[in-house]
């Protein structure tokens, strides 16, 4: 997969701009504030519609302008797609594909794959279990894009669910009982297959850890990486069912994939309670390289890597490890200081208020 050009219009600090990009490596490099991050980010929003910073539409759309205009030509397999793309603050965002517009954003998968390494990448150890379960679930959908709508069945079944927890104000009548009943069953189907998504990807990706981490840490270790499940014994159809009462008096759903979380061990310690931070920030490496080689095994073609300053955070060694050990394909990389040693880009970028200039 290689992404070819991008232009950009009113999206976020960007007026109007246009790159081509080479299948190899491309540094985009400028001092903070400038709008690196942001070339970044269009590219993910289109493979996944949404920012990898977290941010709303509203946050995307240029100040003072109605619309921000995000298109990119993408070579897949001797073909080549043009993806485009319209955000209005407060709407949504009208999407097409080779001039043909998208009806649900599931259709979108696929056409775009992409990794990204960023700064709070730590936050995959140090952090709370919600961002290791979207972890894990953007890598089961980039593997497997069917699974994308088990994923948005589950959430809209959830909120449902939740509200009518919520309506119920603590008491278990009939009624209530009944209609638990419907969303029970059609969170169970969602949810079981997310959880059997989530338990073989990290079949796949688990073995790697400990090679990778040894690849990138000064000190090889054993890691390890469990699926913790918010329910013990049985299926989710019989622990939502012994929940149930907890659940109608607490107004939320206690148990389910949306409270399971990824354990992480480093020679059998607790990855976020017993390591240095170099190692945590080693192990959040290693998880990312691991998804990357296993989507392009299933892919049979390396997403387009993005490296989002992530060697202000890192080592001399481990920024020199990592560069020695990048997949192969295309990868965009930022930084606000001078290249590691090590990077031999085919182009630079250098982006300065939010123009981007392609060094001669």
């Amino acid at each position: 997969m290689h992404l070819r050009r991008l232009w950009l219009g009113d999206f976020r600090s960007y007026e109007h701009a246009e790159l081509t990009f080479p299948e190899g490596l491309t540094a985009i490099v400028g001092p903070n504030g400038q709008g690196k991050t942001n070339l970044l980010e269009a590219v993910f929003w289109l493979a996944t519609m949404r920012s990898f910073r977290g941010a709303a539409t509203e946050a995307l759309v240029r100040q003072g302008v109605a619309s921000a205009v995000i298109r990119a030509e993408i070579d897949q397999e001797g073909r080549t797609n043009l993806i485009e793309a319209e955000l209005t603050p407060g709407g949504r965002a009208r999407v097409q594909v080779n001039r043909q517009r998208l009806a649900r954003a599931r259709d979108l998968v696929g056409h775009l794959r992409v990794t990204v390494f960023a700064p709070d990448d730590l936050d995959l150890v140090k952090g709370g279990p919600a961002g290791r379960r979207d972890y894990l679930d953007d890598a089961v959908v980039a593997a497997r894009p069917s699974l994308d709508r088990a994923r948005s069945d589950y959430e809209r079944v959830l909120r449902q669910r939740n509200a009518l927890l919520k309506q119920a104000g603590g008491r278990l009548t009939d009624d209530v009982a009944v209609t638990l009943d419907v969303w029970d069953t059609k969170l169970v189907a969602a949810g079981e297959a997310m959880t059997t998504g989530r338990e073989a990807m990290l079949e796949r990706l688990a073995p790697r850890l400990s090679e990778i981490y040894g690849a990138l840490s000064p000190v090889p270790a054993v890691v390890g990486a469990r699926y913790d499940s918010s329910w013990l014994d049985g299926g989710l159809t019989d622990a939502l069912l012994a929940a149930r009462r907890d659940d109608v008096r607490r107004g939320v759903t206690t148990v389910g994939p949306h409270r399971d979380d990824l354990d992480l061990t480093v020679d059998g310690l607790s990855a976020r309670t017993h390591r240095s931070q170099g190692e945590q920030r080693s192990v959040a490496l290693a998880l990312r390289i691991a998804v990357h080689q296993v989507i392009t095994e299933t892919a049979g073609s390396p997403p387009v890597l993005l490296l989002d300053d992530v060697f202000s955070e890192l080592d001399d060694r481990r920024a020199a490890a990592l560069l020695a050990n990048l997949p192969v394909g295309q990868t965009l990389l930022t930084s606000a200081t001078e290249l590691p040693p090590g990077a031999r880009p085919e182009q630079i970028v250098r982006v300065d208020r939010s123009v981007p200039t392609v060094e001669a």
